[in-house]
């Protein structure tokens, strides 16, 4: 029996119901959101840029450099990932290159978004998209490109910030058309929205629900309940460890010690446990003293 593919498992998932994926920036938080026993990890694109670059999430990395950042992530878990593929990396070429390296990096889908380059975060102002019809074919070469049958095309489409509702849906349909395997409309602004955009869309749909953007943060249950099928918090995890490592820095500048926040600290046994790490074998292999 052929064993079955990260991919195929995602696709299982999503027949069965709605999936949540904690968006995580690098492959130790991807363990950690397998370890809670969360069933498929996002791979947030504004987390690698700003996690490991330092840069805002304006397109700044380039294909390779996420290929293998997603590809750290996607081999440390045993469950799918799906990463963020910004606007593709170019035109219908390069959107065909796109997905036969994360396709090979170990990623189960990935989402196109129709946006202008340089792209702008989803959730500010100032944004442009392409033509339909310049989407549809990069929609088209990704479907072409793969070579598992289960890799999951998401078609992202950012026109409710740019056009309206009703072009959103309109652009929607027309990546339907071009052989996409889900929907993100990305930016909806009301919990009527959500409900009325799945009300539109016969394929499966991933909602954002990131933080201080123009999305309400409505609960997994209630995305759920509209028809959604996957819900991203691509940024929750890393915008906590942030805010904590900003207090606990202030903390070490003042003090001079970090004794106080022993307590708020992930141990060394806790750590090598996730990393699946055992010290004491390193004595029987000669590795150490």
């Amino acid at each position: 029996m052929t064993k079955q593919t990260k991919a195929a498992q995602l696709r299982a998932l999503i027949a069965k119901g709605a999936v949540m994926l904690p968006g995580v920036p690098n492959a130790a938080m991807a363990r950690q959101v397998e370890r809670v026993g969360f069933e498929a990890v996002y791979v947030s694109g504004a987390g690698m840029a700003n996690a490991t670059a330092g840069v805002p999430d304006v397109g700044l990395l380039t294909l390779t450099e996420v290929a293998r950042l997603a590809g750290y992530i996607a081999t440390a878990v045993k469950i799918p990932a799906i990463v963020d593929a910004d606007t593709g990396f170019g035109g219908s070429e390069n959107v065909a290159r796109t997905i036969r390296e994360l396709e090979a990096a170990g990623l189960s889908g990935c989402h196109i978004e129709d946006q202008q380059f340089p792209k702008r975060c989803g959730h500010l102002s100032g944004k442009s998209t392409v033509d339909v019809e310049e989407m549809t074919e990069k929609i088209k070469a990704a479907v072409a490109a793969r070579f598992d049958p289960d890799f999951m095309i998401i078609a992202r489409t950012d026109a409710r910030a740019v056009e309206d509702f009703g072009r959103t849906v309109d652009r929607a349909q027309r990546y339907i058309e071009a052989g996409a395997d889900a929907i993100f409309p990305e930016a909806l602004q009301s919990a009527e929205e959500f409900r009325d955009f799945a009300g539109e869309i016969d394929l499966p749909l991933l909602a954002n629900m990131t933080e201080f953007g123009k999305t309400p943060l409505l609960s997994f249950t209630d995305l759920a309940g509209f028809g959604y099928r996957m819900v991203i918090f691509p940024q929750s995890a890393f915008r906590v460890s942030m805010k904590t490592t900003d207090e606990f820095l202030r903390t070490l500048k003042k003090s001079g010690t970090q004794k106080e926040w022993l307590d708020e600290m992930q141990t060394r046994q806790e750590l090598y446990a996730l990393l699946d790490y055992d010290p004491t074998a390193e004595k029987w292999l000669g590795w150490s003293d």
